[in-house]
């Protein structure tokens, strides 16, 4: 399943590595380094972008609240990535609002700093341009999930999704999301969620300890999707 999790990964955590180690470290020499507590915002609906962040240790939700004041979560935030840079590019206001899942250390780049790195490194200009292409194809692939999946095939996708990510990012295989947070991201009731995870703990897909899922059958996942092809492939 050639290019899977990538459809689904902002992959901001790369955006750094195409530097030389002289350029890595002017733009070390620019972050602030920050704690951010659980439950706090990094940055909110509306408002004015000061700069951006890179997360450097925790987890982090990105979302935004509709019309009738419901959240929709759109995207779990990781070790590594950098986040808050599309309004600075777009000269506006943040669209959605990222809050911390769990304490944080952040590194953070004021605005003016940030536009003088991409000034004095030009590849960085390009890389962050590129990504933002990526991350548009990421979303507007969520959303034709969200809207062409039915529930329990968004919630294998999201399953395999999470877990790579913190397997990834923070060397767990665990999904630790409140019931809340997951049944945001994959749009549905934690009550719909809760039976679809019954389903899958009954069909021994999942296990589940406390509030942690690990997914203990990838194979049946696969079938469930109609994916024949190897994840690692």
């Amino acid at each position: 399943m050639k290019n899977f999790f990538s459809q689904f990964d902002f992959q901001s955590d790369l955006l750094f590595e195409v530097l030389t180690a002289d350029e890595q470290k002017i733009v070390g020499d620019a972050m602030e380094p920050l704690l951010i507590k659980k439950g706090s915002l990094l940055f909110y609906e509306g408002g004015i972008p000061t700069g951006i962040f890179q997360i450097k240790k925790g987890k982090a939700k990105k979302f935004k609240r509709g019309f009738s004041g419901t959240e929709q979560l759109f995207y779990i935030y990781t070790a590594g990535d950098v986040l808050g840079y599309h309004a600075l590019f777009g000269e506006e206001r943040y669209q959605d609002s990222c809050e911390a899942l769990e304490d944080l250390e952040v590194n953070f780049i004021a605005k003016e700093v940030f536009f003088q790195l991409l000034v004095d490194i030009p590849v960085l200009q390009k890389t962050f341009i590129k990504n933002i292409g990526h991350e548009f194809g990421v979303l507007a692939n969520i959303i034709a999930v969200l809207a062409q999946k039915n529930l329990n095939a968004r919630l294998a996708i999201h399953l395999l999704i999470l877990e790579n990510r913190f397997r990834k990012h923070d060397n767990t295989s665990g999904i630790d999301l409140t019931r809340e947070d997951l049944a945001n991201i994959i749009g549905t009731s934690p009550e719909s969620l809760g039976r679809s995870l019954k389903q899958f703990k009954d069909e021994g897909i999942i296990e589940i300890d406390k509030r942690i899922i690990y997914i203990k059958n990838t194979e049946k996942i696969l079938q469930l999707l109609n994916i024949e092809s190897s994840l690692n492939e």
